[in-house]
């Protein structure tokens, strides 16, 4: 057989890209070789449509230990209720919630993506918005934290049958507690995206979600550092609320949206899961937090606006104001200095969400090289030069040459 150059170069070149890079989007991670191993395995070539012990296809006896496995694991590492390993992405995963719990046309309540907010969190451009009555909810804009307040009061005013608590762009840790009071209040099931900061949680570095909330979902990659993949959780609590609520998430994921699972990404979900509950995954946790808070500070004295002032967690958001450089070209001049990160909309945003007028980056994936907070004033420093300047592309040039020999320092996995 022919080999296929042309697509294998292609990978090298993406492979020498993150090796060289400094990785700051803070959805991204290394994998273990673990991990990769269990991705390319022979589970690819296996088709398992159904549920362990109901497949519609013969020859599972090993994928249904496998998966069975992955939600033990997953059932542990998080103290739920059960566990659903098969969706595909952090979306469907979403989508599986409200189609268990909703019907179209029902409300719900999330939060605003110009506030921190995920696209299946209901904006109207997505599934969430355009088959549900969504209600957005928003952070103060002089503060950057979430107005509790405002998410009680528009609950009592829509009452909504769902709430989502958890977002995609939000530095500060989310109060789960008054969350669950406003969905008691209202008799709304509370439902909480914990994609972003599910490896802090399994680290203990986040508060759980789990005795506050109904279901829970989470992507497998970012913080928890598993494969690009997903999970929804009930809790203990949701099944006192409704005892047929596991089973209700299973029905939705399939045969509602998904025909078979990947399984070599199940595989992959369950080595990710072990690697969690390992202690040394408790540190790595703690280093995660540990260096956002010192770039986070770095930031602040190099005078750059961060939304709310700071991070609790993984990431943060850098303000650009309405009148400077946008994110979209902030983004641009970074790449070309060897330092990925993202664009992101911020509160009170008067951009597109394609030109936007914030950077958001994190932690995670440059932790899991070694970084420490002693590295983190300069990576603070490379970015504050490039903005303030993101047309000079003499600049970028250094910039790339010192970040390429510094990264050089910090093996990948």
């Amino acid at each position: 057989m022919k080999t296929d150059k042309q697509i294998f170069e292609l990978i090298e070149k993406e492979r020498d890209r993150q090796f060289e890079n400094l990785e700051l989007i803070p959805s991204e991670n290394y994998v273990s070789l673990q991990v990769r191993q269990a991705l390319s395995s022979e589970l690819t070539n296996k088709y398992s449509e159904g549920y362990p012990g109901k497949r519609y296809y013969g020859g599972n006896t090993w994928v249904d230990e496998i998966e069975e496995l992955a939600k033990q694991r997953a059932v542990d590492l998080f103290d739920a209720e059960a566990a659903n390993v098969q969706p595909y992405s952090g979306s469907p995963a979403n989508h599986a919630v409200y189609m268990a719990l909703l019907k179209p046309g029902e409300t719900s309540m999330g939060m605003e993506l110009t506030s921190g907010g995920h696209l299946t969190h209901g904006l109207k451009v997505n599934f969430s918005g355009h088959y549900y009555n969504t209600i957005g909810y928003m952070v103060d804009p002089k503060t950057g934290i979430i107005d509790y307040e405002g998410v009680r009061d528009l609950a009592k005013k829509h009452q909504p049958k769902l709430i989502w608590a958890g977002a995609t762009a939000y530095p500060r840790i989310i109060d789960f507690k008054i969350f669950a009071e406003i969905a008691e209040e209202v008799g709304a099931y509370l439902a909480v995206d914990m994609a972003h900061f599910a490896g802090l949680v399994a680290g203990g570095v986040y508060p759980s979600p789990f005795s506050y909330a109904d279901v829970v979902t989470t992507t497998t990659h970012k913080t928890l550092r598993g494969p690009r993949g997903a999970m929804v959780l009930t809790t203990k609590k949701g099944a006192q609320k409704d005892p047929d609520l596991a089973t209700k998430i299973d029905k939705a994921v399939f045969p509602g949206l998904q025909g078979g699972p990947h399984n070599h990404q199940t595989a992959a979900i369950a080595v990710a899961l072990f690697e969690a509950a390992q202690p040394a995954f408790k540190e790595y946790a703690q280093n995660i937090v540990a260096n956002a808070e010192t770039l986070a500070q770095a930031f602040i004295q190099e005078g750059v606006d961060l939304v709310s002032g700071g991070t609790d967690t993984h990431l943060m958001l850098i303000n650009l104001g309405t009148d400077g450089v946008s994110g979209k070209d902030a983004q641009e001049a970074l790449d070309a200095a060897a330092i990925t990160l993202n664009k992101n909309t911020v509160p009170g945003e008067t951009r597109s969400p394609f030109v936007a007028s914030g950077l958001r980056l994190g932690t995670p994936a440059i932790t899991t090289r070694g970084m420490t907070p002693a590295e983190m004033p300069a990576i603070a420093a490379w970015i504050k030069r490039i903005i303030d300047s993101p047309t000079d592309e003499t600049l970028q040039k250094k910039v790339r040459g010192e970040v390429i020999e510094f990264t050089s320092k910090f093996p990948v996995p």
